[in-house]
């Protein structure tokens, strides 16, 4: 999969040092992935959710921290829309749309 945008994750394990090797590692299993629909993404991420409008939410480091993405399927795409901590994603008032 082609991840839009690395840039996002690293200025915020900059902030975060605790989430680096988590997200880390979730780049490199999702660069290297071959997605087709989202139980694909189930079968490697098992605490993934879709929460709907093509967006797919991420448990990383235990639930620390939460990362939001738009998951194109067909176009091979991932896009980063939100990484933040647990009570900063529970303060979105709108998840289908950020």
């Amino acid at each position: 999969m082609r991840i839009i945008a690395k840039k996002t994750l690293v200025a915020f394990y900059m902030m975060h040092p605790g989430a680096k090797t988590a997200l880390e590692e979730w780049y490199e299993k999702t660069e290297n992935a071959e997605w087709e629909n989202f139980s694909h993404v189930r079968d490697q991420f098992n605490s993934a959710d879709l929460v709907g409008n093509k967006r797919i939410v991420f448990n990383i480091k235990g639930n620390d921290y939460r990362l939001v993405t738009i998951v194109l399927f067909k176009a091979k795409m991932v896009f980063i829309r939100f990484v933040g901590t647990h009570d900063e994603y529970a303060k979105i008032k709108d998840i289908k749309n950020i």
